[in-house]
């Protein structure tokens, strides 16, 4: 079992910036692709970012590529997202994920799952 535990959301207005973290704890941290989701209202959830256990490998929807960037530090068993250039079709609720596989972009592959934190980007 893995917990995660998103922080970091809140209300910003569009071009402004902010850093998303995700605690885990439970089981050996570095063991674990990790993805960032997203869920707008009226929306399926759908794939933002995903990270190699080692960190070596990123992977991001085209909606936010070199926009956002995605890290981890597995010393602290703490996934990020840096968000740059924020836009108001960015406003979600965002997840982090965990995976033992390497399916990045499938949430389906992703076994453990945080309870999400909002985003509210105003223009």
């Amino acid at each position: 079992q893995v917990q995660l535990v998103e922080s970091g959301g809140g209300l910003v207005q569009a071009g402004d910036s902010l850093r998303l973290s995700c605690a885990a704890s439970g089981r050996t941290f570095s063991n674990y692709v990790m993805g960032w989701f997203r869920q707008a209202p009226g929306k399926e959830r759908e794939f933002v970012a995903g990270i190699s256990w080692s960190g070596a490998r990123t992977y991001y929807a085209d909606s936010v590529k070199g926009r956002f960037t995605i890290s981890r530090d597995n010393t602290k068993n703490t996934v990020y997202l840096q968000m740059s250039s924020l836009k108001p079709e960015d406003t979600a609720v965002y997840y982090c994920a965990a995976q033992v596989g390497s399916s990045y972009r499938a949430s389906a592959a992703y076994a453990y799952w945080g309870q999400g934190t909002q985003v509210t980007v105003s223009s």
